[in-house]
């Protein structure tokens, strides 16, 4: 847990390294320090900035420790080392880690600012292993970046261990392909870390297969969505390789302590490897580890040296507040995932310090903290309270925040009238301290389509659970998955008919008590007073999405039990599916198409929603929502097709027939979009206008329909 009195990056840590440095060098002036005040959040850098103004006047220095507890360490030319705790908490607080027993002796661990003797042992473990972790990305699919989360949790998990240098390279931020590869072969790690997920398979066997070609390769774990789903293809194209299967934190640790050969390789965590069969026998096999439960996770929070390079190219920040799910969605492979399980919100006041110090060097950037939880709330008996603390927490550090729940947070019934007011009154209390938006995976208005997806909802509960957010005035993002191979025309037609349903989002009653709004939102009377008139297919986040058939998931054996599935597709870690209704199948497949022809443009406005505040947000909220209108044009255009399509013929005509359509619908949307980005850029600032004006162009230039691979299969 995080309970350092003092910001890591404060202007009072960068006086105690003032300290430190002149207890090294006292003849060495105090602008040494500047600009350590933000470079304490990337210790490569500071490493290189102190030991460029120490120069000759010391001997080697070394910066380890996590950002609540950096620790800075400075080699005397007496030989003696300063060892100073940047949080100011004595060096008698901290859990050294065994290793350094009889290797390191601090004069008084009393303080925070000490002399110290350390042997080659001690000065060998704060900096090896050398390991970098490194983040996969296609730049032209996803043209604005997110703060990298996994990764940087991966290097607080690295540093928390004293043992050796972590550094991040993120190919969101300007490293390309051909830099990370060069980098890797130029100055090789001991340890090499690799995160990948959706579509980044190309990327991935391109450096891996550069890696294992080197003379003396590093010791290399692949990470991520995609390489769980592909661990088996990835182990048998490079045996060497390890795969971490969870959140990776006790994974990393594990292999740093394999490399200085403390733990064997079957003792590491959450890892696929191939190795010996059991049982004896020479022929490798491919065996697993146990994973690390996301309970036993006690710190998920992430290093900051990435952050002001992602606010820098106009990203946005994200944090998690848990792990995991309460649920087991068919569509949603849950191994590597795990049960949910909540973060320490006690934690979160000086990590949200430390990030707004970075966002202070960045006014242009919406003080927006998006916790990507899959589940915020959880299932416990205090969910309302944490709830509410973790919003009062973001309140207080002076953020607005976005999140995703369950929709039977909002409404379930097997609860009773108490439970909904309560949970009425919460969800109007978070609007309150700063909730800016939430996303709920609705999937579907479906009951037998609910029911295949075991998304443990009805059709019903979605229909009131989202009257009720609307009339609370929770602004929503709803995830929608339109088509799925094993449905039927009758339940596509009903799925589009409860997308164009007009009697679901409803106006903002800030005026009724919450116990009106939990009685109204069933009454047709009240419903019809106060409805907005809007089809329900504008709240949803992305149109047209179909059902992937991920490896590993429930459902995708359902398809297979129907004789439904295909190949392989390692890029996007699932396999090819056919459709129960070959009509169904023509449809789903070209609105992949419709998706992927604006899914930049679209991702490029979507992200710029998330960076900004006030009108320009609203304004290009608006412009979305004419591609949302069309796209549910092509969905009615499609849906009637099929109705004219006999089940069991020739579905050639209806494939002429809906391609036809795309072309028409796009043509006219063109038209419409024209307008709107201009307007839209005219209110913008001009780094990000002229961003849409490029995305804008490449939308507008792109002729013909094909395939990028960048949707996110279960449509959050």
């Amino acid at each position: 847990m995080i309970d350092s009195a003092t910001s890591a990056a404060s202007p009072i840590a960068v006086e105690r390294l003032r300290e430190a440095l002149r207890l090294a060098v006292p003849s060495l002036p105090d602008t040494a320090a500047d600009e350590s005040d933000f470079l304490l959040v990337d210790p490569p850098a500071l490493r290189a900035h102190l030991e460029v103004h120490l120069a000759e006047d010391t001997g080697r220095v070394r910066i380890t420790g996590t950002l609540d507890r950096r620790l800075v360490l400075i080699e005397r030319l007496d030989g003696r080392w300063v060892v100073a705790d940047l949080s100011g908490e004595p060096h008698s607080t901290r859990r050294w880690p065994a290793r350094l027993r009889g290797h390191l002796a601090l004069d008084d661990d009393t303080t925070w600012l000490t002399l110290a003797t350390l042997d080659e042992t001690a000065a060998h473990y704060f900096t090896r292993p050398a390991v970098t972790i490194a983040a996969l990305y296609h730049p032209e699919t996803f043209p604005l970046p997110r703060f990298p989360l996994g990764i940087s949790a991966l290097a607080r998990a690295v540093r928390s261990t004293l043992l050796g240098e972590v550094r991040l390279l993120d190919m969101q931020l300007g490293v390309t392909l051909a830099d990370l590869i060069n980098e890797v072969g130029s100055n090789t790690p001991d340890i090499l870390g690799v995160s990948a997920t959706f579509g980044q398979h190309d990327l991935l066997t391109e450096l891996l297969d550069t890696v294992f070609q080197l003379p003396d390769p590093p010791l290399v774990i692949a990470g991520g969505s995609l390489t769980v789903r592909n661990e088996a293809l990835l182990l048998d194209r490079y045996p060497d390789l390890l795969v971490a299967r969870g959140a990776g934190e006790a994974t990393i640790q594990d292999v740093l302590a394999y490399w200085h050969g403390e733990l064997e390789r079957e003792s590491i965590q959450g890892i696929g490897f191939k190795g010996a069969a059991r049982g004896g026998g020479l022929a490798l096999a491919r065996r697993r580890t146990a994973i690390v439960p996301n309970r036993a996770q006690t710190d998920i929070h992430p290093e900051l040296d990435l952050l002001p390079a992602t606010f820098a190219r106009d990203g946005a920040a994200q944090l998690e507040c848990s792990r995991g799910c309460k649920s087991a969605c068919s569509f949603c492979p849950r191994g590597h995932k795990g049960q949910w399980a909540g973060a320490e919100p006690s934690a979160l006041p000086w990590l949200l310090g430390e990030m707004s110090l970075v966002f202070d060097r960045f006014p242009n950037i919406s003080r927006t903290i998006y916790s990507v939880d899959e589940e915020f709330m959880g299932g416990g008996s205090d969910a309302v309270s944490r709830a509410l603390d973790l919003a009062h927490t973001f309140h207080d550090a002076d953020f607005r925040w976005e999140t995703s729940c369950r929709i039977e947070q909002v409404y379930h019934p097997d609860r009773d009238v108490d439970w909904h007011r309560e949970r009425a009154a919460m969800w109007r209390k978070l609007i309150e301290l700063g909730l800016r938006r939430c996303l709920f995976g609705v999937e579907s208005g479906v009951d037998s389509i609910l029911t295949r997806f075991n998304k443990d909802t009805t059709a019903e509960q979605n229909a009131v659970a989202i009257r009720t957010l609307s009339a609370l005035g929770v602004p929503t993002r709803l995830t929608y998955i339109t088509f799925d191979p094993l449905m039927s025309e009758a339940e596509l037609a009903e799925s589009y008919a409860f997308q164009g349903r007009t009697d679901l989002l409803l106006r903002p009653l800030p005026h009724l008590p919450v116990e009106a709004i939990v009685e109204g939102v069933r009454d047709p009377d009240f419903v019809a007073e106060h409805t907005t008139g809007r089809r329900l297919h504008s709240g949803i986040s992305y149109m047209l999405v179909s059902m992937e058939c991920l490896v590993g998931a429930a459902y995708t054996k359902l398809a297979e039990q129907a004789g439904l599935t295909g190949a392989a597709r390692p890029s996007m870690g699932r396999v090819d599916s056919r459709y129960l209704d070959p009509r169904i199948g023509e449809a789903s497949a070209a609105a992949q198409l419709w998706i992927d022809r604006s899914f930049p443009l679209d991702y490029t406005l979507k992200s710029l929603e998330k960076v900004l505040d006030g009108e320009p947000r609203r304004a290009v909220r608006a412009a979305r929502t004419v591609l949302k209108d069309s796209a549910f044009t092509v969905l009615g255009g499609m849906v009637d097709e099929i109705a004219r399509t006999p089940a069991g013929g020739d579905t050639d005509q209806l494939a002429a027939a809906v391609a036809s359509l795309l072309d028409r619908e796009f043509d006219q949307l063109r038209e419409l979009v024209g307008p709107e980005v201009r307007a839209l850029t005219t209110t913008l600032p001009v780094r990000h206008a002229d961003r849409l004006r490029e995305q804008y162009a490449r939308w507008t230039d792109s002729s013909g329909w094909q395939l990028i691979n960048a949707a996110d299969p279960c449509g959050t």
